[in-house]
């Protein structure tokens, strides 16, 4: 088996910037045995997660491909998650203080101690419709936790924007964010709120020409998709603008697309469905439903 993977991280590596890049996506089974496993090039970093406990032989096995590629396309640094200890490890290379996700030009400060680096590379194409639908909008970005969809909102133009995330410490980590591109914080909110409790003060910042939805799928006494999303929905057409744009995003295996459909269906009939954003070719999976889902509606 680790012929398979040796000949698709190689080929991804062929064409390697400083840009984050996944080079092994597991996760969505595409490749069968090897879906404990994620494998990046960032920058000068070589950072693979492995999510399951595995054989020592296998693990082993593992460590010395990574090490190999470490060498062979000169990363500066090598380390290893093991998200099942909940550990980080430095297998190469010696740490330095500050560490950048570049994402078609734009930077994002990541930590590779924690056990979220502060930056989800899936959402590219999500950021990327933020970017080119944002000039001149106000934007409400719910979930925002680092705010990277905050950091391309402003790039691509937003008169201004709203973040709005439980977490202060990613909220301090967002406005460091905006500064490393040197984008005007004059113009965007950070609020540490819990979103569920304080639509009022969401609502009087508003009318929002364009709002991001991007929840976690479950967050242990704060969010569970499953009851929780429709009372965003809910919510939407006393914050929308006319026109207003809504990114509706999923990242929950269990929950298809006709999950948020139904939803907007019955709590928020204003709006139309416009289309799903494909997801990124190096985060493979072997069902579209089981994988990320971007959804965009309008309200018409």
């Amino acid at each position: 088996m680790i012929e398979l993977l040796k000949k698709v991280v190689n080929q991804n590596l062929e064409n390697r910037t400083e840009e984050f890049k996944r080079v092994f996506h597991g996760r969505g089974n595409f490749y069968g045995f090897y879906n404990f496993l994620t494998i990046d090039s960032i920058d000068e970093v070589l950072f693979a997660t492995i999510f399951e406990k595995q054989e020592n032989s296998c693990e082993e096995e593992l460590i010395a491909f990574l090490k190999k590629l470490y060498k062979e396309y000169n990363f500066k640094l090598l380390v290893l998650q093991k998200r099942y200890e909940n550990k980080n490890i430095v297998l190469e290379g010696k740490s330095k203080f500050e560490y950048f996700a570049i994402e078609n030009k734009l930077k994002y400060s990541i930590d590779f101690f924690n056990k979220n680096i502060g930056f989800f590379a899936d959402m590219k194409k999500g950021r990327e419709f933020v970017y080119e639908n944002a000039k001149d909008k106000k934007v409400l970005n719910l979930f925002s936790y680092t705010c990277s969809f905050s950091v391309c909102a402003i790039a691509g133009g937003a008169k201004e924007v709203v973040n709005i995330d439980m977490a202060k410490n990613a909220l301090n980590k967002g406005r460091v964010n905006h500064q490393l591109n040197n984008l005007d914080t004059k113009k965007v909110r950070f609020l540490p709120h819990n979103i569920l409790k304080s639509w009022n003060k969401i609502k009087k910042l508003g009318p929002y020409d364009l709002i991001i939805i991007d929840p976690p799928s479950f967050q242990k006494g704060s969010f569970a998709a499953t009851k929780d999303y429709e009372k965003i929905i809910k919510r939407l057409n006393d914050l929308a603008n006319n026109q207003c744009i809504v990114l509706s995003a999923l990242n929950a295996p269990e929950l298809d697309t006709s999950f948020i459909k139904n939803l907007f269906n019955e709590f928020a009939k204003e709006f139309k469905y416009i289309k799903r954003l494909e997801n990124l070719e190096n985060f493979p999976s072997n069902s579209s439903e089981r994988s990320l889902k971007n959804m965009i509606f309008k309200k018409m």
